[in-house]
């Protein structure tokens, strides 16, 4: 039986569409396009005991068309392999609403839950912006522990507002050749709580990013097989 996916409580719905209100740069032209409006966050969440969290950078213009988050060839790529670890290396591909269920079973953040104009990553200053809000869903929406992270960007959210020895430690596991096959284990602290998390990162899936492009979905496989275990 699937397990119902947490959802946003309208406190903090609201807190996100005043910080929406007063942050420059997110692109209203894809909302308008869309017949989105600007202010409502694409946010994925999923059950709040999945056992796994994927955390990205941002929305793309498929998740503001459709307003689901990880739904466009990004998105896509991590929900097709979450489909074949459920179903098998031979599965067909999975059609839209495959993918979409593909991903029940996981919990989904961004860094910043609005579109960014030219799909350019957000400002540090717009990232600190959303942080308690974001940090709040990581902590107390969610109850798990294992993070794949999508990308530098995503990655480095999980310095601001932590102490100088967990930004030490970020710095130094980016560094490593191996950092997209290690993890990193630390005690993220929000709002006086403290919790272990396992940061599992990888490349960010673009196809701008042509250096792991063509290895991220190995990558992303091993990382599966690692942390989620099959059903």
């Amino acid at each position: 039986m699937a397990r119902p996916p947490a959802v946003l409580t309208a406190a903090q719905h609201d807190a996100l569409r005043r910080e929406a209100e007063g942050t420059a740069g997110i692109d209203l032209a894809a909302y308008a396009q869309s017949g989105r409006d600007w202010r409502e966050p694409v946010i994925g969440l999923g059950p709040a005991d999945a056992p796994l969290c994927i955390f990205g950078r941002d929305p793309g213009r498929s998740e503001v068309e459709h307003g689901l988050a990880f739904i466009g060839r990004a998105g896509q790529l991590v929900r097709s392999a979450l489909h074949r670890r459920r179903f098998g290396e031979d599965a067909a591909a999975p059609d839209f609403e495959q993918a979409v269920a593909a991903g029940a079973d996981v919990f989904w953040l961004n860094t910043v839950p609005y579109k960014p104009v030219g799909n350019k990553a957000w400002s540090m200053a717009v990232k600190r912006r959303f942080q308690p809000l974001m940090a709040s869903l990581l902590m107390d929406t969610w109850q798990g522990e294992q993070v794949i992270v999508l990308g530098r960007e995503a990655f480095f959210w999980f310095a601001i507002g932590q102490t100088a020895e967990v930004a030490a430690a970020l710095d130094a596991f980016w560094a490593r050749d191996d950092r997209h096959d290690a993890t990193l284990g630390i005690d993220y602290c929000h709002a006086g709580r403290s919790r272990t998390l396992t940061l599992a990162p990888l490349p960010h899936p673009s196809p701008a990013n042509a250096v792991w492009f063509a290895r991220f979905p190995a990558l992303l496989a091993n990382r599966l097989q690692a942390l989620m275990p099959r059903r």
